[in-house]
């Protein structure tokens, strides 16, 4: 028996459990395109059949062996004719589910929720448009599990402190675009795939049929950490999301006082160093390395470097606004001021640095006061 034989005899059942096959997934575009899948699979399946058949057949049944002789002629208009009208019917045949398919995955319209996705290196941020909420999700796999000083746990690489969550049955439109690189937002249960470019907004949907937690990561090579940028979408029941997003403006609400009250304490040296060393870990040490010393010719190192032991002002500046033309990007808008404090005093009193400098959250809503000042002038000199 061939193996395409073989493989048509498989029931449809066993090949969609298999680990082999594409993910059937939980939303209706996942089963269409899913169905789609195993339909073309078929027809080749067949083809492959046909035309191995007629191939065996003829080279068992028309042997020299056998006192075959070979026909002698140049063209048969006939045949020529019917090996080309065939596969015209089949290839039409294959475009008209394949071209529906399509249509429906790019059909955004009567959305009843929009989520915007920022990628960024390494990590993503969803916005929920006329909500008021919004936030980062970031890797939680431990740098010893990576490094391989611990076991890996049952999630390795594909967990996130704070996942996407939305609810099952109603129609969520994602906007999809990128702080920096092209990213990709992959959700293979979701049977969504779309790239995020920067300077541009593509355009994804879903419908999900059954809570749960779904995984996913990035699937365009997008620089060092590409591998460590993983998506994690909870998909709750409608009553359980309301009841979430209610205690999620909640909670931004108080984290925006809490910032605003951190604008006038002042934090000892210690304290701030045990803030900012949990905030380098979760937001530099992918780059520059826990030790601070970097990775030569892509990031530079921070121990000993000139930014880090020199003018505080230009080390702001570099953290806050970012380094255009480098992999290094603003965290104004990711951090809060006194998280910002936090890790820049850390990275000018660790490994040695030493400088005694500690920054509070105040001088960096000054530091932005004054460069918006500075802003402002300029346009109005214009």
């Amino acid at each position: 028996m061939s193996s395409a034989v073989l493989l048509t005899s498989i029931a449809p059942s066993v090949l969609a459990e298999s680990s082999m096959n594409m993910t059937q997934g939980v939303t209706e575009i996942s089963q269409k395109v899913y169905d789609l899948h195993m339909l073309i699979f078929y027809i080749c399946c067949a083809i492959a059949v046909v035309v191995f058949g007629v191939m065996f057949y003829s080279i068992i049944n028309h042997r020299k062996s056998k006192g075959a002789v070979a026909a002698h002629f140049h063209e048969s208009t006939k045949v020529e004719i019917i090996w080309t009208v065939i596969p015209v019917i089949i290839l039409v045949a294959m475009a008209i589910p394949a071209t529906k398919t399509l249509i429906a995955m790019e059909d955004t319209s009567q959305s009843d929720l929009t989520v915007k996705v920022t990628g960024s290196q390494w990590k993503w941020h969803y916005s929920y448009f006329g909500e008021d909420v919004e936030f980062f999700s970031l890797l939680t796999t431990s740098s010893k599990q990576i490094e391989g000083i611990e076991e890996k746990g049952a999630h390795y690489l594909l967990e996130v402190d704070n996942p996407l969550v939305v609810p099952i049955n109603r129609k969520i439109r994602f906007l999809l675009t990128s702080d920096d690189v092209i990213h990709s937002w992959w959700v293979p249960d979701f049977a969504v795939k779309k790239d995020t470019v920067p300077g541009f907004i593509n355009e994804a949907w879903t419908k999900i049929d059954k809570p749960g937690v779904y995984r996913g990561q990035c699937a365009e090579l997008c620089g060092r950490a590409h591998g460590f940028m993983p998506i994690v979408v909870h998909a709750m029941e409608e009553e359980k999301y309301d009841a979430w997003l209610a205690e999620k403006k909640a909670e931004l609400a108080v984290a925006k006082q809490e910032a605003q009250a951190a604008l006038s304490a002042n934090l000892s040296l210690d304290d701030l160093m045990a803030q900012g060393e949990k905030v380098y870990s979760e937001r530099c040490a992918v780059c520059h390395q826990a030790s601070g010393l970097g990775v030569t010719g892509a990031f530079p190192a921070i121990k000993g470097s000139k930014i880090a032991l020199g003018d505080i002002d230009e080390h702001i500046d570099i953290v806050v606004n970012g380094r255009s033309g480098t992999a290094m990007q603003a965290f104004a808008n990711q951090l809060t001021e006194q998280e910002l404090a936090a890790v820049l005093t850390y990275q000018r009193n660790a490994w040695g640095n030493d400088t005694g400098d500690a920054i509070q959250a105040s001088d960096i809503n000054a530091f932005k006061e004054k460069a918006t000042q500075s802003e402002e002038s300029k346009e109005s000199a214009q």
